[in-house]
């Protein structure tokens, strides 16, 4: 018995095996050579990677140099607490908040000294001034200033910041922004004072760089050398004064640290000069320390020499305008270091004050001195030799004086974005140390101000005229803050005494400051309102929308991210999908990001990433958590970065998806073609950011609207997500989402009869025609005559329209057009007199009333013929 065969082919490559493998090992090498082709693409795009280790090798070597420092510091104390109790008393203070060294001791004096620093500059000056000039003083008139100048320097500068403020810290920073901080939940009322007294502060940081650095540069008019050259060019000092500014600002970014060394030295200089050239005129009259009694700056406030009346007190306070630097620049620095150099700098400034008070003295009667236009004692005082170098160091102390404000505004902008008073900017920290920070955008907008600011008001004549005036309501309003914070510390007797002495003080000063306003004090009046009405609108809004702001639980949105996750209908909108968000809840789902997947066309993706970034106090922290929901494509992910690590987040995502992959939580997704910033192991990936819009029927009060719309403005002015997280420019979706809060719900539409419709138009036209023929013997224009054609034509295709719709359906019968009836008038007479108005009018209303009785016959004939009709029908049944 034979077996049938089957017949095959003789070119089927099955017919010899050694045939089908050569095909599969052509297959193979083509699929192989198709792979390496596709991988070596791939090499070119560069996906973000991140290396093995989690610091760098010039992060180590700073770690390793601070464990080294600690640990020789740490020796120190131990050698210094077994020398008895004042070595136990050092280390104990080198241990604590306080602590001290002489490196920083030195920045301190070139960061935070620089204000208070120059007020020898222009103060006696500008009391001579006010006075009415040298002739016009006495000996009651100078010890009273210089007694007011002390004491206001003892009690403002001393007892309420050094001794008072200073204690009171958030974290080792100081200024009014973090004092409110502490006490935020105490009461909503006082983030009033709080941001008035930040405004006025920021406001007044635009003006001293202004008004210190021009003051120092006009000091080259009284060298007899560049006197012509400046009389030749009246705009060569405030030219001078520009590129100083620009200089100051440039180097910004390189941190107060490396500038803070090289101004603390020159600061130094600066104080020991004016100590020493103080104390060189003081040997000309000792009895000028009697001005130290009080009651001759109580007497000479009240008295007939006081030409200036309270509004002397506004000079006063010049001498004590860099006292809230010591405060906010406090965490630059550390407390320590400014306890242990304060001392230092108040006998400096007080013997150089009461150096040109005693030169004033023993010069009163000079009659040279008398011409002198501007006479400024400081350089009056000094040789003529020696006031070359008291030029160059004026110069160099103006520019760190503009040095201390440039640092307070950094802190100040940086501590009202964590109190979401102000919108998040790109913050740098050139140091070791978190309190020494960098913020671009400051900087540029304070260089453009404070240029904007010489452009205005030319020189610092005019620019003192506005100085110190905001400075003035930021003092009110620490006073308010302190005082409060000591009432809840449960000093409440010592509260009550701080607030009636310092109110009392600081209250005369603003009163006196305010006779500056119509002389320059409106322009940082109108730069601290800005600034206010920008806070306020960021806090509003903010609160509006975190109000509005809702969480899902897993329960309510995971069945739908589920269905859509393996619904193969819909296309990928990518692999992966990454939400940047601020929302810090790891447990629920922001409502936002649950309505960007499913708005309009839902984005499917194989997983979905809710990503935020913190920072942490440390300079090198990388860390980061996840929380998978039970599923292999939702993950929320919260990235803690250190205050010095550069927000990679590109990076960092694939570096944590990698990671999933590996621990077989996220699925393998292969990438088979290559793309831009992609990695082959890890799909696509597109980043989405969040913008939320006010719908123009939301329910929301005029106040917030403008609130909301103010904040996006700013946001709109203030920068982009995108350079913050570190992301190309052409990969984000930035999508714009409605701010989910109540609408108001519009009343109903009624449905009309479109055939009604058009009857009433047909009557509308017939009584404008009728409206006509009254006054048809007057002869109608044009453009009357094709009105009314117009009219009757439309309305007539109307009505035939809907006489054909109502023939069809048999219901009723079609609607004639009725010819529109003529009321002839009396012509009007040869003399043009005009046609009488009432027989106009009820011709008009005439017609009108007879086109309305032949429609409602029409109506009831109908309603008639209908109930004959049905009443037919009945009978037939």
């Amino acid at each position: 018995m034979t077996k049938s065969r089957t017949a095959v082919p003789s070119n089927d490559s099955t017919k010899d095996p050694r045939n089908g493998a050569k095909d599969s090992e052509k297959s193979t090498k083509s699929l192989k050579g198709t792979k390496d082709a596709i991988l070596r693409a791939a090499s070119f795009t560069k996906a973000p990677q991140v290396s093995k280790k989690t610091t760098t090798r010039e992060e180590r070597k700073v770690i390793a140099q601070q464990q080294a420092q600690e640990v020789k510091e740490a020796e120190k104390l131990v050698a210094s607490a077994v020398r008895g109790p004042l070595g136990r008393w050092w280390a104990k203070l080198q241990t604590s908040s306080d602590r001290f060294t002489l490196g920083m001791a030195i920045v301190a004096l070139g960061v935070v000294y620089g204000d208070i620093g120059t007020s020898p500059l222009y103060t006696a000056q500008t009391f001579l001034a006010g006075q009415g000039g040298l002739q016009n003083i006495n000996r009651a008139t100078i010890y009273g200033m210089l007694s007011l100048l002390f004491w206001s320097i003892t009690l403002i500068t001393t007892v309420k910041y050094v001794f008072v403020a200073m204690r009171t810290d958030n974290k080792g920073e100081g200024g009014i922004f973090a004092l409110y901080s502490l006490l935020r939940k105490k009461g909503a009322w006082l983030a009033i004072p709080a941001m008035i007294g930040g405004a006025a502060f920021l406001a007044d940081s635009v003006l001293t760089p202004a008004v210190s650095i021009s003051s120092a540069v006009e000091g080259l008019r009284t060298i007899a050398v560049f006197k012509p050259i400046f009389l030749e060019n009246e705009n060569l000092s405030m030219m001078i004064t520009v590129i100083i500014i620009v200089i100051l600002f440039s180097v910004q970014q390189r941190g107060t640290e490396r500038i803070g060394k090289v101004f603390g030295i020159v600061v130094m200089l600066w104080f020991a000069f004016l100590a020493l050239v103080g104390v060189m005129n003081i040997g000309q009259d000792w009895t000028i320390f009697e001005a130290l009694n009080p009651i001759h700056g109580i007497k000479f406030l009240f008295s007939t020499h006081n030409v200036q009346g309270l509004a002397v007190m506004g000079v006063i306070f010049l001498s004590t305008t860099g006292a809230e630097a010591l405060y906010s620049d406090m965490g630059h620095v550390g407390r320590g270091n400014v306890y242990a150099t304060w001392p230092f700098i108040k006998v400096a400034l007080l013997l150089n004050y009461f150096g040109q008070g005693a030169w004033m003295l023993k010069n009163q009667n000079d009659k040279a001195l008398w011409s002198i236009e501007g006479l400024n004692p400081f350089f009056q005082m000094l040789e003529p030799n020696v006031r070359y170098v008291a030029v160059i160091l004026s110069v160099t102390a103006g520019i760190i004086a503009s040095q201390a404000l440039i640092t307070g505004a950094y802190t100040m902008v940086s501590e009202a974005t964590s109190l979401n008073w102000m919108p998040h900017l790109q913050v740098r920290y050139p140091a070791r140390t978190r309190g020494q920070l960098y913020i671009p955008v400051v900087n540029v907008v304070l260089c453009v101000a404070t240029i904007t600011v010489l452009a205005v008001f030319r020189d610092s004549e005019h620019i003192s005229g506005a100085y110190g005036l905001a400075l003035t309501l930021t003092m009110l309003a620490t006073t308010i803050l302190l005082t409060v914070h000591m009432w809840y510390q449960k000093k409440r007797f010592g509260a009550f005494i701080f607030a009636i002495v310092f109110l009392m003080i600081e209250m005369m000063f603003f009163v006196a400051s305010m006779a500056k306003f119509m002389h320059g004090g409106w322009f940082t009046m109108l730069l601290g309102v800005s600034i206010l009405i920008i806070m306020v609108t960021w806090k509003d809004g903010t609160k509006i929308e975190r109000s509005q702001r809702l969480h899902m639980k897993p329960k309510d949105f995971l069945p739908v991210l589920d269905k859509l996750h393996g619904d193969f209908r819909i296309p990928y909108f990518a692999d992966n999908i990454v939400y940047l968000t601020s929302d810090r809840e790891m447990k629920r789902l922001d409502t936002g990001i649950f309505f960007s997947i499913f708005a309009d066309h839902p984005k499917r993706a194989r997983a979905w990433w809710a990503v935020s970034v913190e920072t942490d106090d440390a300079p090198f922290t990388r860390e980061y958590c996840v929380e998978n929901f039970g599923t292999d494509y939702l993950f929320r992910v919260k990235i803690k970065l250190g205050f010095k690590v550069s927000p990679s987040i590109p990076a960092y995502l694939h570096q944590i998806m990698h990671d999933l992959s590996h621990t077989g939580e996220l699925p393998q997704q292969k990438s088979v073609y290559p793309k831009v910033d992609a990695d082959p192991d890890i799909g696509p990936i597109r980043y989405v950011l969040l913008h939320k819009a006010l719908m123009p029927e939301s329910n929301i009060s005029v106040r917030g609207a403008l609130s909301l719309k103010m904040k996006y403005a700013i946001r709109h002015v203030a920068g982009t997500p995108v350079k913050w997280f570190g992301l190309a420019p052409y990969n984000p979706v930035v999508e714009v989402q409605p701010l989910f809060v109540s609408t108001r719900r519009p009343p109903r539409l009624k449905r009309e009869d479109c055939s009604q419709r058009a009857v009433q138009s047909l009557q509308g036209a017939s009584a404008l025609e009728t409206n006509i023929h009254v006054v048809k013997d007057i002869r109608p224009t044009d453009a009357e005559q094709t009105a009314v054609m117009n009219a009757r034509d439309i309305a007539a295709a109307n009505v035939m329209f809907a006489n054909e719709k109502l023939a069809n359906t048999g219901k009723i019968s079609p609607v004639p057009i009725k010819e529109t009836k003529k009321v002839s008038v009396e012509k009007p007479n040869k003399d043009g007199a005009n046609i009488d108005a009432a027989n106009v009018t009820h011709a008009v209303v005439q017609a009108v009333e007879d086109a309305a009785r032949a429609n409602d016959a029409n109506s009831v004939k109908s309603e008639k013929s209908a109930a004959t009709e049905k009443s037919a029908k009945n009978n037939l049944k």
